[in-house]
């Protein structure tokens, strides 16, 4: 995981903490293995990784139920019913315009959108939720996946079940760009949870985009931009200081500040975010993560 995925995580938890209700999140290793030239084995094993990574950012154990796809979905007879009703009133067709998907795609492809609506329904989590099947659902995601939602949205009333409300959030920048988008599978992209102090200073100093003029003269003259200096971008953030950022901001933008500048402030801060976090993961346990992933009655008051 790199810090584009720890971002909604870290809104989530908020949600948690402010509104005092129980969190489902579903690890989506069926996708993963319908895309991805990975087997069954290797799928798990980042599932497992990546489940660590999300308990360490601190959701409450009380509250918070976590599965994978892969490992749950058959075990549910809610989740199964739940799925067998949206299968049954979207057709082929809808599922072709809404993704994409042609006759050369696999089967997989084509079953997963159900598989990723299905949790929206309290239907799905009877054990949870005592059998309601009216509990409203909130779900942060990335704006990319926006097309699995307004299908399900659009079932929901012909299921006679609430709708999903959605928040959006935009693409977290890679080091090269604002306008260019964090990726795995490109290492200089995206600062790691497993990036240490030194990986972190080597990657921001070395590939994050500078909104620095072209000489020190201009740059004193009309001041750097804040809108494509991407550790300007991140210290949006990361820095929880407003009045602060708001200095940093008018600082650079006037031109008493350089890009190499706000760079250190940037380091400092995330190794202190991704170091923390290595910590925590150290410490979740196999028994830890079962108990995440084990279907029980969660906490709540509603």
């Amino acid at each position: 995981m790199h810090l584009g995925h720890l971002i909604p995580f870290l809104f989530t938890k908020w949600l948690q903490e402010v509104f005092d209700v129980p969190l489902i999140i579903q690890i989506t290793d069926d996708e993963k293995y319908y895309w991805k030239d990975l087997n069954l084995k290797e799928v798990k094993e980042m599932a497992v990784k990546n489940i660590k990574d999300i308990i360490a950012i601190g959701f409450h154990p009380d509250k918070t139920f976590i599965f994978r796809n892969l490992e749950y979905m058959g075990q549910s007879v809610g989740f199964q019913e739940t799925l067998a009703r949206i299968q049954k009133l979207v057709t082929v067709s809808k599922i072709r315009g809404q993704f994409g998907f042609s006759d050369s795609d696999c089967m997989g492809k084509y079953s997963f959108p159900f598989n990723q609506a299905v949790p929206s329904f309290s239907s799905a989590f009877p054990q949870i939720f005592k059998g309601k099947t009216d509990v409203p659902c909130l779900i942060p995601c990335g704006i990319d996946q926006d097309p699995y939602f307004r299908m399900t949205r659009d079932v929901a009333p012909r299921l006679k079940f609430l709708k999903p409300a959605l928040v959006h959030s935009k693409f977290f920048p890679a080091l090269q760009g604002a306008n260019s988008k964090m990726s795995a599978s490109d290492p200089n992209s995206a600062i790691f949870l497993t990036d240490t102090h030194e990986e972190i200073k080597e990657k921001i100093n070395n590939y994050a985009y500078s909104g620095d003029r072209d000489t020190v003269k201009e740059h004193q003259e009309k001041g750097g931009d804040c809108s494509v200096d991407i550790a300007f971008q991140y210290l949006t953030y990361f820095e929880e200081n407003d009045e602060e950022l708001e200095k940093i901001r008018q600082n650079y933008s006037s031109g008493e500040m350089f890009s190499g500048q706000i760079k250190e402030i940037l380091i400092e801060k995330l190794t202190r975010v991704v170091l923390d976090h290595q910590t925590k993961k150290k410490s979740i346990t196999e028994d830890i993560v079962r108990g995440f992933m084990t279907p029980r009655q969660l906490v709540f008051d509603f």
